[in-house]
């Protein structure tokens, strides 16, 4: 069970706790693809390959490594390294990736999402903790959060503990004092408690708890019920 009055700050995934992501992946892949199809066709049907495509990636992960955590910066140099196999322009990566990241900031909300960070905003700060690439002021979320982390930022993400320890500095707080809301149990709840933090696990699709040694603090199946928990 949650400790209520240990709890002076809180930090959140976004990904599939604020809104689903594949959604917004799948739209600015997309808009990318028509973009490339009409600026850089050759390049448009490289991508239209997924073994191709697939390959690019890991090639840029490989020969980037410092890049790992960095998923707008991997997407970039996939772009730049798909135009040049391609026999294009490799300077139309930066425009081909605005368009793909400007998508990616159109995120759709679950219902319970926005409700809920208006009261938890006034009741606590609130820090962003993320491994993907959301961009706080885009989504139009800046002025529930205190504060943003990401592991690009970083250079590590989650579930190591130290970007947690980062985002309690950031909170102001000792770890032990910050509940960390996510949904992945594997990245959000076990990182959060190895960096000593309370958690909550955002369950939205009733799957079971995969691991028998160490469990979240608490559950729910959306974020209202969180606001429930913590009134």
């Amino acid at each position: 069970m949650l400790d209520l009055a240990r709890i002076r700050a809180i930090t959140l995934d976004l990904d599939d706790t604020l809104w689903p992501i594949w959604p917004v992946i799948q739209r600015a892949e997309n808009a990318l693809t028509h973009w490339l199809s009409d600026h850089a066709p050759m390049t448009s049907a490289l991508f239209a390959n997924p073994h191709a495509r697939h390959d690019i990636r890991e090639h840029v992960i490989k020969t980037h490594p410092h890049l790992v955590h960095d998923l707008k910066a991997i997407r970039l140099e996939a772009i730049r390294l798909a135009l040049y196999r391609a026999g294009e322009n490799p300077l139309l990566a930066m425009p081909a990736f605005e368009v793909f990241f400007a998508e990616r900031q159109r995120v759709v909300f679950y219902d319970d999402a926005l409700p809920a960070l208006a009261w938890l905003a006034q009741r606590y700060p609130l820090v962003s903790l993320s491994n993907g690439n959301a961009d706080l002021e885009r989504v139009g979320l800046a002025g529930h959060f205190k504060a943003a982390v990401s592991a690009a930022q970083c250079g590590f993400g989650k579930p190591d503990v130290r970007i947690f320890r980062i985002a309690a500095d950031v909170a102001g707080v000792r770890p032990e004092e910050v509940l960390h809301v996510g949904d992945d149990a594997s990245t959000d709840v076990l990182g959060a408690l190895g960096a000593g933090m309370q958690t909550v696990w955002v369950n939205r699709t009733e799957e079971m708890w995969p691991y028998d040694h160490v469990h979240p603090h608490d559950t729910v199946s959306q974020l209202n019920e969180l606001c429930d928990l913590l009134s």
